[in-house]
């Protein structure tokens, strides 16, 4: 698996798993009810959103922000090749269960490849090189091998290595240490955040026009409705696209270089002008 490819999201290549074994219900973020186990109405029968391009006018925009960070397709292809959750209901049981199980260990080997481009050669990235390459052999197991896996209990052996690396790429900063805080619709416009420890703090609808968060760590943050207009992300750590799929922003929001600016975000699309026809 390619360390960054593999780790992106191709629905070409899925069966639709996200759309269907989750549950999710009617809220901000889903249109409608949906049971675990059951496809959403909008999954076509070739396994692709037929409302995809319209996702947030329609009310689906966790849809929108969802990322599999490429395990969708790793249980479509390597785990169930050429098998499909509509055969029969004990590979569709099979199929989500190990999609559960997937995700999350997907999403740990995105943060560990992150961390390995922060962190110069030494004992630390041996380190993160190792638990990168054991959390990948975990996703290659057989159905029955993937779902035996304790996530929580793998997570709680990677995430000191997250830490660590995390620590290493801030230091000298000063940044403050805000793991955790509940900073919903907080004003932090035109704030110094340069270097700071946002793991896992909730900046749901914050303010945070202007503000400086270069190699700052947002492992975890919500973003949701955050307003990121003028803010400077260009060198934040641990970032990923869904997180900046959830905020808003506009052309002068900077963005890491591997990501890019949402289609939703103002200033972003120009309507352009028709030419009018001079009346005879």
């Amino acid at each position: 698996m390619s360390e960054t490819t593999g780790l992106r999201a191709d629905c070409a290549r899925c069966v639709g798993l996200c759309c269907v074994a989750p549950a999710f219900a009617a809220s901000a973020d889903f249109a409608q009810d949906k049971p675990a186990g059951r496809p959403c109405p909008q999954l076509r029968a070739d396994s692709r959103c037929g409302i995809h391009d319209e996702l947030r006018e329609r009310g689906y925009p966790g849809c929108v922000v969802f990322d599999c960070f490429g395990a969708g397709q790793r249980v479509s292809q390597v785990t169930y090749p050429g098998r499909d959750w509509r055969d029969d209901p004990a590979t569709a049981a099979g199929m989500f269960a190990a999609f559960a199980v997937a995700r999350p260990l997907h999403e740990l080997l995105w943060y560990l490849t992150e961390a390995l481009t922060l962190t110069p050669g030494g004992p630390l990235r041996d380190q993160l090189r190792a638990a990168r390459d054991a959390t990948d052999a975990l996703t290659a197991g057989t159905p029955e091998e993937l779902t035996s896996v304790d996530v929580d209990a793998h997570r709680s052996r990677v995430n000191p290595l997250l830490s660590a690396a995390s620590e290493a790429a801030r230091a000298g900063t000063g940044g403050a240490d805000r793991r955790g805080a509940m900073l919903l619709g907080a004003n932090l416009r035109g704030t110094n955040l340069v270097g700071a420890n946002l793991r896992g703090a909730c900046l749901v609808g914050a303010d945070l026009r202007g503000a400086d968060l270069r190699r700052a760590d947002v492992t975890g943050v919500d973003l949701r409705g955050a307003d990121l207009r003028g803010a400077d992300l260009s060198r934040t750590l641990f970032l990923h696209q869904s997180q900046l799929e959830a905020a808003r922003g506009d052309r002068r929001t900077g963005v890491p270089p591997t990501l890019r600016h949402p289609r939703h975000w103002t200033g972003l699309t120009v309507t352009p002008v028709r030419p009018t026809t001079p009346a005879r």
